[in-house]
């Protein structure tokens, strides 16, 4: 059959071509579930990416200025010691990363690890209070951010997509039996 049909004597007719807008329909479609992925899966990469360094003696000495002025958290060195400590937190992210990580299988074990890392995230934003350097005092303070500051900055992006991460994964149907 040809593209072009007859269908009265003298007319023709074309079939549709999906319009531009059903193009891009679909083109956004397919980014915002490859976009799913990205953030979700980037967001477990960061958190066994930075767990596992936590069990250097070089990130245990790299976190020492946000939990030695944190009211909340000082409190853990005399506890655990620094290595102690920074050994804790990294199992705690790796974890965390392996919960966020089972989605595909176990989304509501996921949708659990993504509310710790909300809960983890929101802690570690607590530092910018806390923490001399987080502000450029130098240049009068807040909004300017120091370099301590710029290391925690970050931590609003993840706390962002662990929030997605749990609203997502929450709502997601369970596998079941056969």
């Amino acid at each position: 059959m040809n593209a072009i049909t007859p269908n009265a004597p003298g007319t023709t007719t074309t079939p549709p071509r999906p319009r531009l807008d059903q193009v891009l329909a679909s083109l956004g479609a397919r980014a915002e579930a490859l976009g799913g992925h990205a953030l979700r899966y980037g967001l477990v990469l960061i958190l066994l990416w930075i767990g596992g360094m936590k069990f250097t003696a070089v990130e245990a000495q790299a976190i020492r200025p946000f939990v030695e002025n944190s009211p909340l958290f000082s409190w853990t060195y005399p506890a655990f010691g620094v290595q102690g400590l920074s050994n804790l937190l990294g199992g705690t992210e790796i974890l965390v990363g392996l919960l966020i990580a089972a989605r595909p299988w176990l989304p509501r074990v996921s949708a659990v690890g993504s509310l710790l890392a909300v809960g983890m995230f929101l802690s570690t934003l607590g530092f910018l209070v806390t923490t001399p350097g987080a502000w450029a005092d130098e240049i009068g303070g807040f909004p300017a951010i120091g370099v301590l500051g710029q290391f925690l900055i970050k931590d609003v992006a993840l706390l962002v997509i662990a929030v997605w991460s749990f609203g997502e994964a929450v709502r997601a149907p369970r596998l079941t039996a056969r």
